[in-house]
């Protein structure tokens, strides 16, 4: 199964986690999605200052990796 980490400090980030760009903006983590091939990372989802919508970026933008994800 498949979970999601922050790169520094190797802690699994859950659902609902106040995160925080390279920029220093925050939001909330809504969900991600596997890497689908080996040279994809995944994508997060997140809402950001009060939007009602998600919307998607690389981990990386929040020093997030997916890990013990399993390819098809």
């Amino acid at each position: 199964m498949a979970k999601l980490i922050n790169k520094e400090t190797r802690k699994e980030v859950k659902e609902g986690a106040i995160i925080t760009d390279f920029r220093g903006d925050t939001a909330v983590l809504v969900g991600f999605r596997e890497p689908h091939k080996p040279s994809s990372t995944g994508r997060v989802s997140v809402k950001e200052d009060g939007s009602s919508f998600a919307r998607e970026y690389f981990p990386s933008v929040f020093g997030l990796e997916i890990v013990d994800h399993q390819f098809s």
